[in-house]
Order: structure tokens, then C-alpha cells, then sequence
């Protein structure tokens, strides 16, 4: 979290520090050519762990004509936790080969297609971050995110996990947290969303209308007046990750605080939310973002905080009532 107090030099540390990826392009398109990929890692950050298993299929015509596969041998051994998750032993590792050897043949697989995963910015992040720490590149690829077409299609659905979507679409191929299994199931998922598309028109995939925050009531008038967000103006940029920015913000203005739509000098919280499936973003900052840095280096009681502190203050007073 950063807030007013915080000197222009900070910024110039937290510009320095933060990982710009100059990745493709995000589409919301059906392909027929494309690559199919899942990755399997000993965490959730590519900054600090590692991968353990590399997975493609290549698919033409909508039809796989080839596939790769590869456990990787970490640096670290892996904890309990990843090994119940995914199957994926210490010993199994023992003798596979390092990223160092893995990786190039992946990238040499996968060559310049469009690659399509399930979450796929988790797959590139790691892919991106490996091929640029040990070989000094980056990976550029185009790609459709099948997490990002469910949220669209079937936004009633319980969540868009994809063993959820497995069980809903009666999908065949049944995801392990293995890389072969899963992108096997991540392309029948694909192809059925391509048919959904088709019986009811690309009018599925259009954005939404967006609701105007600044009109949203509270559901109640029994405010707790302590609470850190009460009376607080609060503005979001990017795509959260746990709900929809409508929920967002009704948790919010039930808290007695109010929303805007864009970062003026009244705002006191901008939420962050992921901006990597916005294609008009090219250095990780949307212009909220930029705006908000501006006001705060100008004097501004206003605070950039993540999407999860932004959970954990509005979930702060509330079990004492």
C-alpha cells in the first residue's frame, strides 16, 4: 500500500521495482489454429517459486496434431501442499531437467501461436519471467484466456474454476492439476463456449452495461461510523479478481462509504484490480493510476492500495458488531 506521505523518490524506487511484462495481445476470439497450454508450479508468484511441469498441445483445424510435456527439476524441494495438489513427487522430479533445458524446447514448440490457457496470465507470467531471467527475452504471444470468455458467457455460474466448468458443460476430459490433462480439458471448454457462441450470437461476448457506482444505495442506514471506509470515496481500476466491481463497490456504499467513476480530487482510495486484459494498458498503469500518483505527489490524502487490502479493510470492525 502507498499513500500521501510518500515522496517522489519512493515512486521513482516502486517504478524500479515493478515488473512491467510486455506480453501479447489479450483476444476474445475463436481460433482453429492455436496452442493449448498449462503450466504446474510449486506456487501462486513466478518472483519467488518455481515450475514444475511444461504442457502444450497443438491443435489444428480445431484437431491436435501434437503435444509436449515435461517436468522441470526445481532448485527448492517441493513442499507437501504442491504434491497432494498436483501428484508431482520429489522423486518423480529427480531427473528432469532443469528450466534451463526445458524452457527453450517449450518455446520452440509452442513457436508463434496464439496460445490459449484457463487463467492463461498465471501460465504466461511464469513463462515470461523464467525466459527473461535466464535467457534475457520475453514472450510476446498473442492469447485467448478461457477464464475470461466463461465470466462473460456464463457469469450465474458458482465460479469459472475450470474443473466447474468440466461439471457444468458435461466436458469429457477431466482436469488433475496436471499440464496434459489440463489443457486437454481447457479445449473441449474452448470449443463448447465456440458453440455456445454460435447458438446465440456474438452479442455474448459483448461488454456489458456498466453501472453508474455513484448511484448505488445502501442496503441499510446502521453505519458503524469507525469503520475505515465510512464517509470514504473510493474509485477501482482494472479487473478484480474475488467479484465484480459492482459488488465492490456495494460493499462499499453499505459501509457508509460512496463510489466514483473516475479519481478526482475528493477520492480517497483507488482499488487496484488486474489490468492485464486491457489492451489499451502498455505500461502497466491505467490512467486512474496515473492520475491518482499525480494527486498523491501534489499533497492528496488518497491511498493506492491492491484488491486485497482492499478486502481486508472493508472486513476491518465488522466481526466486533
Amino acid at each position: 500500500m502507498y499513500g500521501g506521505d510518500i515522496s517522489l523518490d519512493g515512486f521513482e524506487i516502486l517504478k524500479k521495482k515493478k515488473n512491467i511484462r510486455k506480453k501479447g495481445k489479450s483476444l476474445l476470439e475463436f481460433l482453429t489454429d492455436y496452442t493449448v497450454i498449462d503450466i504446474e508450479t510449486t506456487g501462486l508468484y513466478s518472483e519467488f517459486d518455481e515450475i514444475l511441469e511444461l504442457s502444450a498441445v497443438k491443435y489444428r483445424n480445431n484437431k491436435m496434431i501434437d503435444k509436449f510435456t515435461t517436468l522441470v527439476r526445481p532448485e527448492e524441494e517441493i513442499d507437501e501442499y504442491i504434491t497432494d495438489l498436483t501428484g508431482i513427487t520429489n522423486e518423480m522430479v529427480a531427473t528432469a531437467p532443469s528450466i534451463e533445458e526445458a524452457l527453450p524446447k517449450y518455446l520452440d514448440f509452442i513457436g508463434t501461436d496464439i496460445v490459449v490457457g484457463h487463467n492463461v496470465n498465471f501460465d504466461i507470467n511464469f513463462i515470461y519471467d523464467n525466459n527473461l531471467a535466464y535467457f534475457e527475452k520475453i514472450f510476446t504471444n498473442n492469447y485467448v484466456d478461457t477464464l475470461r470468455i466463461a465470466r462473460k458467457l456464463f457469469p450465474n455460474f458458482k465460479n469459472h474454476k475450470l474443473s466447474t466448468l468440466v461439471e457444468e458443460l458435461h466436458i469429457e476430459n477431466k482436469p488433475e492439476h496436471r499440464g496434459l490433462a489440463d489443457c486437454l480439458a481447457t479445449q473441449e471448454c474452448y470449443l463448447k463456449f465456440d458453440e455456445f457462441v454460435k447458438i446465440n450470437g456474438a452479442d455474448a461476448l459483448a461488454p456489458k452495461a456498466k453501472t453508474d457506482l455513484r448511484t448505488l444505495k445502501a442496503e441499510s442506514d446502521n453505519f458503524d461510523t469507525t469503520h475505515p471506509l465510512y464517509g470514504k470515496v473510493c474509485v477501482f481500476t482494472g479487473k478484480l479478481e474475488l467479484m465484480s466491481r459492482e459488488q465492490a463497490a456495494q460493499l462499499v456504499v453499505n459501509l457508509g462509504g460512496t463510489c466514483g467513476n473516475g479519481v478526482t480530487k475528493k477520492t480517497n482510495y483507488l482499488i487496484l484490480g488486474n489490468n492485464d486484459y486491457c489492451s489499451t494498458i502498455k505500461d502497466g498503469k491505467s490512467s486512474k493510476q496515473k492520475k491518482a500518483e499525480q494527486l498523491i505527489l501534489s499533497g492528496q490524502d488518497l491511498q493506492i492500495i491492491p484488491e486485497d487490502v482492499f478486502y481486508e479493510l472493508v472486513l476491518e470492525n465488522v466481526s466486533e458488531h
